[in-house]
């Protein structure tokens, strides 16, 4: 009955306001319009609705405060536990409001709360610009990067968060206001806590030519490879240390030709492109190669390559550790499970390396607490079939927990928020904790101060 009333209700504001799309649970669209990344979550929003401007955002939020409504947002409906949805909560869809406006200057760029990465990467890239983002195109940007925003490009010019000059936020009275230097520090980390992003002013940066691919190594003993490629990844280190430039992110995923593979995905931001490729040749002689991809190429097309191995929709949930470093007995550990990794396409190990600009607080004040160099391993219990999913999700446990039990002291004491699962933390203090470290209680009190009755209570993380 409460759902019928709610819904009238919605639909008599509606009536006024007709350049909203409204989706109710009868319409046909509604199946495809509540679809999300991770199809473990069942929820059913009261209905969908896809405004058109920041204004129709607002007055959206005015009408749910007024009637005590529940909802929540998205764009690219990434999230990895699925909280883009939520039983019986107004589902705004931001998808609408994509727009990106490069300034005259062209060292900053307004960027819409509904673009999405691979948008965003191919609209400043014919620009000659380019910007972090993360490796997957149909992900969310301002969701990635408020967040934190590990990528390709992170050792080079920092993180996601790094990058946010200002921002255009629906507070809780439902007024459009610009971010204030208090609220941009939680912005910068912890965004979703305070209101509807509707906006971020980013920075951008020239670039016009583009090294990457993919080094795939020889898998046919995974654990060993693993092992042996870390090994000499360590020697390189200390003997000659990685130029910003470079981003290498090792990848361990199930080919449908070839089974288990460990690559490395080698991405050269600069316009040397002579240096770029002497490192690649570097990279691929750390372990027996079968292929090498590295040539010249663009950001989209980059993103096109990773976006071509991962799943459109899975059912699972993800793991994570940051550590130091990928010790040998931390490799050991690794090898060992990728060896036992089940053979869904959804299961994955993708491995960050936070180094370079990332590894400071940049110029300005953020509550991104792991600012030490280490690695963020997004250790990925997903599959595309449902009945294998608690195999890859018991996967995906055990290997952070062989990783924690290998080498404690390595493991860094917080975590990342995007792969942080909150379904078993007894509070929200616990995953303020966990997530924000000793810049959990400026993240409490931004949003006490911001959002003093919770409207925005299906943020992540829930407080």
């Amino acid at each position: 009955m409460a759902d019928t009333t709610q819904l009238t209700a919605l639909e008599s504001f509606l009536q006024a306001r007709p350049a909203i799309k409204y989706i109710p649970p009868s319409s046909h669209e509604y199946p495809s319009a509540r679809k999300i990344w991770n199809s473990s979550r069942r929820d059913n929003p009261l209905a969908i609705v896809q405004p058109q401007s920041p204004s129709d955002v607002a007055s959206l939020i005015r009408f749910a405060r007024s009637q005590s409504l529940p909802f929540t947002l998205r764009s690219g409906g990434h999230n990895l536990e699925g909280r883009s949805i939520v039983d019986g909560a107004l589902l705004i869809d931001l998808r609408a409001l994509n727009a990106v406006t490069v300034a005259p200057d062209r060292k900053s760029a307004i960027v819409q709360g509904g673009v999405l990465q691979g948008e965003l990467a191919s609209r400043l890239w014919a620009e000659g610009l380019a910007t972090p983002t993360g490796t997957i195109p149909s992900v969310g940007y301002v969701g990635w990067a408020i967040y934190g925003g590990y990528g390709p490009f992170s050792s080079h010019w920092g993180l996601g968060a790094d990058q946010i000059l200002g921002a255009t936020v629906i507070n809780p009275d439902g007024e459009i206001i610009a971010a204030d230097e208090a609220l941009l520090q939680g912005i910068r980390g912890a965004g979703g806590l305070f209101g509807v992003i509707i906006d971020l002013t980013i920075k951008v940066y020239p670039l016009t030519t583009l090294l990457a691919g993919a080094i795939i190594y020889d898998s046919a003993d995974i654990a060993k490879t693993f092992i042996d490629f870390n090994a000499a990844y360590r020697s390189l280190l200390d003997s000659d240390p990685l130029p910003p430039e470079l981003s290498v992110q090792q990848i361990a995923f199930n080919s449908p030709s070839a089974g288990r593979l460990l690559t490395a995905t080698f991405v050269w931001s600069s316009h040397d492109i002579a240096t770029g490729h002497a490192w690649a040749a570097k990279i691929a002689a750390l372990a027996p190669a079968l292929a090498n991809t590295v040539a010249e190429t663009t950001i989209p097309s980059l993103l096109a390559s990773i976006d071509a191995v991962v799943p459109s929709s899975a059912y699972g949930a993800p793991s994570t550790h940051s550590i130091r470093s990928i010790t040998p007995a931390v490799a050991e550990t690794i090898g060992q499970h990728l060896a036992t990794m089940p053979s869904d396409p959804g299961t994955m190990l993708s491995i960050h390396q936070l180094r370079g600009s990332s590894a400071s607080t940049q110029d300005h004040a953020n509550v991104f607490a792991a600012r030490e160099p280490h690695y963020m391993f997004e250790i990925l219990g997903y599959a595309v079939e449902e009945t294998l999913s608690a195999q890859a999700i018991e996967w995906a446990v055990q290997m952070a927990r062989g990783i924690e039990r290998a080498d404690p002291g390595n493991v860094l004491p917080t975590a990342y928020m995007s792969l942080c699962s909150t379904a078993a933390a007894a509070s929200s203090d616990e995953v303020l904790r966990r997530v924000y470290g000793d810049k959990a209680g400026v993240v409490r009190d931004l949003k006490r101060g911001f959002d003093p009755g919770n409207v925005f209570s299906l943020t992540v993380p829930s407080l």
